[in-house]
């Protein structure tokens, strides 16, 4: 039954528009990190680590975050037109189902808009930086963890996206949520905080890891915070019941 959730789910994803949000928010958060790393050499080595910096300043801080609220508010929006609430509750489904479907959609969507970002990296440094050699293969690991850290954050914002019936909220909580990342990563509390994983992940805005070898605490963060929001969410679907709107 999560499979048939699952493919439901991928479904809503079919020439929708939400492909616009994958496709264009990665270009602009490229775009102002490749002008504010060719605008500062003065400042930073012309090196891919030092642009990698300066992409995921902006990336990270302004633009993951709101792009997963935007998937996670679409996913849920079926759900919340009409009465098809009572038709969820009422299907012969468990109700956890739906919710777990949704969050490995949304964690495959974030794959691949970390393979996408990537490819905006490779292009900006090549055709517009036009920098020496190639991208370190640490950058990949780092994309990868990106996606571990990003676990917390995707349960997060759909457990919003399931309770309030907004676009909006999930976007601005999602900004929120980015800039108290940066400054959990700042005072060394980035496994304490799921928006900030994400950023510690990345290694955003470091040359050096961030993780500094600690990898099983932050695998195990990830899964953690994850599994909170997940179960809350598990709880407040069992506690619902149908009703008329």
């Amino acid at each position: 039954m999560l499979l048939r959730c699952i493919l439901a789910e991928n479904r809503k994803l079919h020439g929708a528009a939400i492909w616009l949000v994958f496709l264009i928010v990665p270009m602009l958060s490229a775009l102002y990190g490749t002008f504010n790393f060719l605008q500062n050499l003065e400042l930073l080595d012309f090196d891919w680590y030092n642009l990698w910096t300066q992409h995921t300043l902006f990336y990270t801080l302004f633009f993951f975050a709101p792009m997963v609220g935007v998937y996670a508010a679409y996913l849920w929006r079926l759900e919340h037109l009409g009465h098809n609430w009572n038709l969820i509750m009422s299907a012969p489904v468990h109700r956890s189902y739906l919710f777990v479907a949704k969050f490995l959609v949304v964690a495959k969507m974030t794959l691949l808009t970390q393979g996408w970002v990537f490819l905006l990296y490779l292009a900006a440094g090549k055709l517009w930086a036009r920098l020496p050699g190639w991208p370190p293969a640490q950058i990949i690991l780092w994309l990868l963890r990106g996606v571990l850290g990003s676990l917390g954050v995707i349960a997060f914002e759909l457990l919003l996206a399931m309770v309030i019936r907004s676009f909006a909220v999930p976007v601005l909580v999602g900004l929120a949520g980015g800039v108290s990342g940066m400054l959990a990563v700042s005072k060394g509390l980035s496994l304490l905080w799921p928006f900030a994983l994400m950023q510690a992940g990345m290694n955003a805005n470091r040359k050096e890891d961030m993780l500094g070898g600690q990898h099983l605490p932050f695998v195990l963060a990830c899964l953690v915070w994850a599994g909170i929001f997940l179960a809350v969410a598990a709880l407040l679907l069992r506690a619902r019941d149908v009703r008329a709107e």
